[in-house]
């Protein structure tokens, strides 16, 4: 090819180049995304319209160095850079923040016309995308944390409504009780207690032991546990220990078998199977032979008896209340109660106030008998006078509400009119304090009779035949029991001539 003809192809050529540049950046310049042109030195050698007018004219310079700053991370590890390199997927996008903008990118590795190595560098602005992206996530978290909330507001407000249920429950079992008539009459604070403790314990099936002095309503106690219970509705049986000769009782409880006393003609069951699945009341269990605490232990302890003359346990499913006036502690400690059944019986204790120890009853309880005894004895009282009130309050009551009762009881029976009288109020006399009173009547009647020397000698006898009495004859229990030395009391016992071994219990 002659000289001439080649620079005429030069020419051409390089014609031809510039016109396709020109074709190549007017096209670059109308794309609405900013492109850039990268060296493989990372400066910047082209930049479109859109790049221009958001960035600035930045070339000549290093990209690193004015758009994707520190604040980027992009010194250490560039996008631009690992595109060179090939470490990044061809047409891979790159999110990032470039001068307060959030920033969505490509880079695409090429050769120059003339050669070089360049990177085409396709951004564009998802500042508004992102930013509806976390208001969105903003919204997500507050629906998730509003309901969170809802989810918990409903959790607690079904463990509330589980609690008041519960609640309800409780409060609908003691409107029942406290809407029937338990016959038991007293607003006291020892009462309410009372109350409140029979509620407690009356569902379990465990053995309540009830205390307290004669006449103060242990088997009423007794008949509101029952009725309180889940065996309301089952066998309820009732037996006082004192009343059945001890010979009797066991058979009588636990049943025999045929042949097994003079007179066991058949098999007979006991009063423990007839109210298998039930409840029985055994009142004044204290007084009950060691026998019969042995026997009555097993039935506590295994569920199960034997009848009198057998041998084959048989099962029974029964509740005990026990009930006593004597200090069953007291009862151990004598060898009188075995402390094995003791334990088994004080599994719950309640424990009846006196009614001396809550005379605040008394007003209420003096009413609602007059008001029963006027209906049964057909009589118009209708009032008490505020001395038959003080009267009432002012007596010590040693026999409890029973003996409350006999004397209004009394009282009403004998009033003449509609008002009961001083006359009318006679109180029971205690039998023990009237030998009490007979006894020092008598020493001082005797003290218009003799000397004060004579008639001390006289009571001085009684005491030691009394203390020796209390003993069974022991001389030497009897002077520890009155602190005197034994050499002493013999010496007391001979003057006045009393013999330790004729004395008895008494």
């Amino acid at each position: 090819m002659s000289q001439e003809n080649k620079k005429t192809l030069e020419t051409d050529s390089s014609a031809e180049v510039k016109r396709l540049v020109k074709n190549w950046r007017a096209m670059l310049d109308i794309i609405p995304e900013m492109v850039l042109l990268v060296r493989d030195d990372l400066v910047i050698q082209y930049m479109n319209l859109q790049a221009l007018s958001i960035f600035g004219d930045l070339r000549g310079q290093k990209c690193v160095d004015t758009l994707c700053g520190a604040d980027a991370g992009c010194n250490t590890d560039c996008p631009v850079q690992k595109a060179f390199l090939g470490t990044t997927p061809r047409g891979g996008m790159v999110e990032m923040q470039v001068k307060g903008m959030d920033i969505e990118f490509t880079s695409v590795p090429f050769l120059g016309y003339s050669g070089d190595v360049l990177a085409m560098i396709l951004m564009r602005n998802i500042s508004q995308r992102k930013k509806q992206e976390r208001e969105l996530k903003a919204f997500n978290n507050d629906i998730e944390e509003i309901l969170r909330i809802k989810i918990d507001e409903l959790k607690e407000s079904e463990d509330l409504h589980k609690r008041l249920a519960r609640e309800i429950n409780v409060l609908k079992r003691r409107a029942r009780a406290l809407g029937t008539d338990d016959g038991m009459v007293g607003s006291s604070q020892k009462m309410l207690e009372l109350r409140e403790m029979i509620h407690q314990v009356a569902d379990s099936d465990a053995t309540i032991l009830v205390v307290g002095e004669s006449g103060t309503g242990k088997e009423l106690v007794a008949n509101m546990i029952r009725q309180h219970s889940s065996r309301r509705e089952a066998p309820f049986l009732k037996v006082n220990c004192n009343s059945i000769n001890e010979n009797l009782l066991e058979s009588d409880l636990f049943g025999y078998e045929k042949g097994a006393f003079t007179g066991a003609a058949a098999r007979r069951k006991g009063r423990f199977e007839i109210v298998d699945g039930g409840t029985i009341f055994l009142d004044e269990i204290g007084d009950i032979s060691p026998r019969m605490q042995s026997s009555l232990l097993r039935v506590l302890q295994n569920g199960e008896l034997v009848r009198v003359g057998g041998t084959t346990p048989i099962k029974v499913d029964v509740r005990v209340i026990a009930a006593t006036n004597v200090d069953l502690a007291k009862a151990v400690q004598d060898d009188k109660f075995r402390l094995d059944l003791y334990y088994r019986l004080n599994i719950i204790k309640i424990a009846i106030p006196a009614l001396r120890e809550r005379k605040e009853d008394i007003v209420e309880l003096a009413t609602h008998f007059v008001k029963h005894y006027r209906v049964a004895f057909k009589k118009e009282i209708d009032f008490l006078p505020s001395s038959i009130i003080d009267k009432l309050l002012e007596h010590d009551w040693p026999g409890n509400v029973r003996e409350l009762e006999n004397v209004l009881q009394r009282a009403v029976l004998t009033a003449r009119n509609n008002v009961i009288t001083d006359q009318e109020l006679v109180f029971d006399e205690s039998p023990e304090k009237s030998k009490q009173d007979d006894y020092f009547s008598k020493m001082t009647g005797k003290l218009t009779q003799g000397t004060l020397k004579k008639v001390l000698s006289e009571f001085e006898s009684d005491i030691i035949s009394h203390a020796l009495s209390e003993n069974k004859g022991n001389v030497l229990q009897a002077a520890r029991m009155l602190d005197v030395g034994k050499t002493a009391l013999y010496d007391k016992i001979k003057r006045y001539e009393i013999s330790a071994k004729n004395i008895k219990p008494s």
